[in-house]
């Protein structure tokens, strides 16, 4: 599957939350290829209403005269449906949810946007606890304010689009990847099946190739470089363990990422940093005997 770039928003009642969402982000000029709605199941005609007016708004897999598409995700306990986030179990269901959803996209290399202003507070809290775990540092989290007399008056979808004059805006919310930092805290929160099955797959014969090819690219200063990087070292650090100034690292960082944008094939926009060699190098660099 090739890698998208995905809004992810949770829902209640406000179908709008996520068509402010999805206009503010491609006025920012990111081209937006899917919509994925976490919301409860609808038991209630608010929700339902949500979902119909949504469903209206991306016909023929569209929105805006550009192809995206919708997905409804509603919350399960088990094979049950969550119609609200009544108790501790039913928590922990929602935030399995998430987590199963989050980690699919991930698993595909996708690059998310996720806003967490619509439906009940707890499921905007529980995406982004996952979203901690699952998400990586080219990933958003993203709040939406909407002034006070532009809510009431788009109340329940009645407005579904706005102007910047409106006053909209996506506010940043910081995101802290610890999963990205410590991989093996993303297995600890899956079932075990789930666990084994990720530990066995987690380095794909694709993700392996794109590693080598980089690697067969590079100068041999610029491999230890990477080496160091991906022992989880920072700039400063591999400086001092290989003797050479801090500029010197940066610049043979800078080709290495170079490369990756390639091997990845990663838009010149996405961000990249030294994390980004240590997560995708650390494996591969193991089984090559050199960490």
């Amino acid at each position: 599957m090739v890698s998208q770039t995905i809004l992810v928003a949770t829902l209640g009642g406000q179908p709008q939350v996520v068509t402010f969402a999805l206009d503010a982000l491609l006025a920012q000029g990111e081209v937006i290829q899917a919509v994925y709605v976490i919301h409860p199941a609808p038991a209630d005609g608010r929700v339902q209403r949500s979902l119909d007016c949504l469903a209206q708004v991306f016909r023929q897999q569209r929105y805006a005269g550009r192809p995206c598409t919708l997905h409804c995700f509603p919350l399960q306990q088990g094979a049950k449906p969550l119609p609200a986030i009544r108790n501790a179990a039913e928590a922990e269901a929602t935030w399995q949810t998430i987590h199963h959803l989050l980690s699919t996209l991930k698993s595909a290399d996708h690059r998310l946007h996720l806003c967490i202003a619509g439906g009940r507070r707890l499921m905007g809290l529980l995406v982004t606890s996952a979203a901690m775990l699952l998400c990586d540092h080219q990933d958003r989290l993203w709040h939406l304010y909407t002034p006070d007399a532009l809510r009431v008056r788009a109340n329940e979808g009645a407005i579904l689009h706005v102007q910047p004059a409106d006053g909209v805006q996506l506010i940043p919310v910081p995101l802290v990847p610890w999963g990205a930092y410590f991989p093996a805290l993303r297995v600890m929160t899956q079932p075990a099946a789930q666990a084994v099955a990720a530990q066995m797959s987690a380095f794909s014969a694709s993700h392996e190739l794109q590693c080598q090819q980089v690697y067969e690219r590079l100068s041999e200063r610029q491999r230890d470089t990477l080496l160091a990087f991906a022992r989880g070292l920072t700039p400063q650090d591999v400086a001092e363990h290989l003797h050479v100034s801090l500029s010197t690292v940066n610049s043979h960082k800078t080709a290495i990422l170079a490369e990756c944008r390639i091997a990845w094939q990663l838009a010149e926009e996405a961000r990249l940093d030294y994390r980004f060699l240590r997560e995708r190098f650390a494996g591969f660099c193991a089984r090559l005997g050199r960490l």
